[in-house]
């Protein structure tokens, strides 16, 4: 098992999900149980993978969640291209948005591959 609360990809993707959070109360109330709601779900599907992961006694099995975490974070992507293209936000947080997500994906990735290598 890992203490996944020491990793430096957990605390980005807490920040990212905090980050989310404020983004998203300003987008319209019609959105609150649509994009809202799954751009929230998504931000912290992040974390919370890389928590369940971590709970795992095998590094493969942790490698597998932190997939699911990249899968979260690519919705992510999408979510925010969503916001930006019926300007709920604007392109400077929508650029601000992507690279931090962008961040955490390589962080998982490069994670995953070092959990991976244990494995051979």
């Amino acid at each position: 098992m890992h203490n996944f609360r020491k990793l430096k990809v957990y605390e980005k993707a807490l920040s990212f999900s905090k980050i989310v959070r404020v983004v998203t109360r300003k987008f319209p109330k019609d959105e609150l149980f649509a994009l809202t709601s799954q751009f929230r779900r998504a931000a912290d599907s992040i974390v919370l993978n890389i928590a369940e992961g971590a709970g795992n006694r095998s590094d493969r099995e942790f490698a597998k969640f932190l997939d699911y975490a990249i899968r979260s974070a690519h919705e992510c992507i999408g979510c925010a291209d969503v916001a930006l293209i019926n300007e709920y936000i604007l392109e400077k947080n929508h650029v601000e948005l992507f690279a931090q997500v962008d961040e955490i994906i390589a962080m998982l990735i490069g994670f995953q591959r070092t959990l991976l290598s244990k494995q051979q």
